[in-house]
């Protein structure tokens, strides 16, 4: 059975540009989420370095410029960084789908469980490391 998407909106006191490069290029999603082989291609594969988890292959789906980026990201799961302009301000919005009850990730553990930690691990990273980053670029 299909669990919820997690799902997680933050306002970013910056224009659509500035927040596009952190989101959709391999320097910026390196800069606050993990390093990666990024590519703002359709239809290209990279890899995602998640540390003490090795490596995750992902690929390009869906590519809007500056307003959506989405990826399939190791072997159920599809992410999108959604963009849209506000009174000069950029509204983000993390979509991370793909959840089932009766499957586990490529650790063995179960979506029921890896979930909750991802919706808390996304909440914290869009509230600090993102902002954060966003607030440093000139």
């Amino acid at each position: 059975m299909t669990l919820p998407d997690i799902k997680h909106t933050v306002l970013l006191n910056a224009p659509i540009d500035k927040v596009w490069k952190a989101v959709a290029t391999s320097e910026g999603i390196a800069a606050w989420w993990m390093d990666n082989t990024f590519e703002p291609v359709l239809g290209k594969e990279f890899v995602l370095h998640a540390g003490p988890y090795g490596d995750s292959p992902c690929k390009v789906t869906e590519l809007e410029p500056p307003y959506k980026v989405g990826f399939d990201w190791g072997k159920d799961w599809h992410l999108t960084f959604e963009l849209k302009e506000v009174d000069g301000k950029t509204e983000f919005t993390l979509i991370h789908s793909g959840w089932d009850e009766n499957k586990v990730t490529e650790f063995n553990q179960p979506h029921t469980v890896i979930r909750g930690i991802m919706d808390e691990g996304w909440a914290k990273i869009k509230e600090g490391k993102l902002v954060s980053y966003i607030e440093s670029l000139k």
